[in-house]
């Protein structure tokens, strides 16, 4: 897709950030070894990054491969330098009470794509050959479409996703940073679940917790739905208006180990809205009123990457 920027004879194409839902998914998260080589080695990489991506989904096109790769801001400006993006920076870590949204290391994500889970795996396997030294792995998560878009605790996931046109308006920058139009900012959390816990609620309990029916996913009423419930407190209201993300949230788990999450990934076309979100879910709205689902769930990771337009990767020089 092609996003007009400052001046239309630019005409930055974003990366794949608002594709359709998949059914697997590749979370990679490394960090950058500051050695000899190594900035030198991942400015290579950018700018043939698409053509491996093509590489691997050539071999199964109905497969739907494709893969997003997001920068932090300390690899921003040891990869890059200026001009950097305006609302990049570290992701801020929260802390209310027991709630803990962490922050945690991390320079690049690749958020991998596809039909299949041969097709993501086989590209993330490429990209780490390819980057070789020049980086270390921090975290991977294999996600799955759990039947019905439904995460591990049972509810349905992604129901309010904006598609589209109104998806692309949701995640990618257009004036309000020129110099980076067509790009896009994510956040991302690992949470884990206390699914034993979880459980032994009753379905109505839950379903107040959540915001929604379990079963049908119809949203509930605002004069019955709690304040607390975890879609009243993260629908953001800008001037009268949604302010909206882009989520794919995938389920996770090793069920021999007794481990299940969810992967939250949200495309903004600012961090403020997400943050605006994990404050009002960790701290409260007002505070004290927060997302019950942390009394079941705790984050273990967190990070925010800046995601620039695929032409400017295409123009990256290895130095």
């Amino acid at each position: 897709m092609e996003i007009l920027g400052s001046s239309e004879s630019l005409r930055p194409t974003a990366q794949p950030v608002a594709t359709s839902l998949s059914r697997a998914a590749i979370f990679l998260v490394v960090t950058i070894k500051h050695g000899t080589g190594s900035r030198t080695a991942i400015r290579s990489f950018c700018a043939d990054f698409a053509a491996l991506v093509r590489s691997v989904g050539f071999r199964e096109l109905e497969g739907s491969l494709s893969c997003v790769v997001g920068f932090g801001s300390e690899a921003w400006d040891h990869l890059f330098g200026q001009p950097r993006p305006k609302e990049l920076h570290k992701f801020r870590e929260i802390r209310a009470g027991e709630r803990h949204a962490v922050s945690t290391p991390g320079d690049m994500l690749f958020h991998i794509r596809a039909q299949r889970m041969d097709l993501c795996f086989e590209l993330a396997t490429r990209i780490m050959a390819r980057l070789g030294p020049a980086v270390s792995p921090v975290d991977e998560v294999h996600g799955f479409r759990f039947f019905d878009s439904r995460d591990l605790i049972g509810f349905v996931d992604g129901t309010e996703n904006p598609k589209g046109q109104a998806a692309l308006d949701a995640t990618i920058i257009l004036d309000e940073d020129p110099a980076f139009a067509a790009g896009s900012y994510v956040i991302v959390q690992k949470y884990l679940h206390n699914l034993t816990e979880w459980n032994k609620l009753p379905t109505e309990k839950q379903e107040h917790i959540v915001g929604r029916t379990k079963l049908t996913d119809v949203e509930l009423e605002d004069s019955f739905k709690p304040t607390y419930a975890h879609n009243a407190l993260t629908k953001i209201v800008e001037d009268g208006k949604e302010v909206q993300i882009l989520r794919d949230n995938m389920p996770f788990g090793q069920a021999g180990q007794g481990e299940f999450g969810t992967y939250f990934i949200g495309y903004s076309r600012s961090p403020r809205t997400i943050e605006q979100m994990l404050q009002n879910m960790f701290v409260g709205k007002p505070p004290g009123n927060y997302d019950r689902l942390l009394d079941f769930s705790r984050a273990v990771t967190g990070n925010l990457f800046f995601v620039p337009s695929a032409t400017f990767l295409e123009k990256v020089r290895a130095e």
